[in-house]
C-alpha cells in the first residue's frame, strides 16, 4: 500500500469523469489504478473505452505496482500558479508493468539534484478532497 499525504501546495486539479475516476480517485485505497484489457492483458493509459491492441471493450481498472523509472524530466522554474514553489521537477515515469505506460508527474519529495534518467521511483498520493494525485519519489 502506498502512502497518502494531505495537500501541501496549490495545484490545478483534474475534472473527474466516469472515464477517469478510477485514476484520479483510486488512490483512496493507496494504489495506482490503470485500465487493463480483460481479453489480451494490455495496460491502457490514458484511459479509453476500448483496448488499442485488440479493440475489446472488456477494459477495467486494476491496481499496478506503483513503481517505475524516470525516462525523461525537466526542471521548471516558471511560477505558473500562485503559491507553487519553484524550481520543481516535471518527470515522465514509465511504469514497470508495460513500457508504453508513462505518466507525466512531479517528484516533490526527491531533491532535484537526485533526479536523473534511469532513477527508480515509487508512487505516493497527495489528497485533495476526493482526488488523489499520483506523485512519485525516488526509491
Amino acid at each position: 500500500m502506498m502512502t497518502v499525504t494531505p495537500a501541501t501546495s496549490p495545484r490545478a486539479l483534474p475534472r473527474i469523469t466516469e472515464m477517469n475516476a478510477h485514476f484520479w480517485c483510486g488512490g483512496a485505497d493507496g494504489q495506482l489504478h490503470i485500465l487493463r484489457c480483460g481479453a489480451c492483458g494490455t495496460w491502457i493509459h490514458p484511459y479509453a473505452a476500448r483496448c488499442p491492441s485488440c479493440r475489446s471493450a472488456d477494459v477495467a481498472p486494476q491496481p499496478v505496482s506503483g513503481r517505475g523509472t524516470v525516462v525523461g524530466f525537466t526542471i521548471n522554474v516558471q511560477p505558473w500558479l500562485p503559491g507553487v514553489k519553484v524550481p520543481y521537477v516535471v518527470a515522465m515515469v514509465q511504469l514497470d508493468e508495460q513500457a508504453d505506460i508513462r505518466l507525466l508527474t512531479n517528484l516533490p519529495r526527491t531533491p532535484i539534484e537526485e533526479v536523473s534518467v534511469g532513477c527508480r521511483v515509487k508512487v505516493y498520493f497527495e489528497q485533495h478532497d476526493k482526488i488523489f494525485l499520483p506523485l512519485f519519489e525516488a526509491e
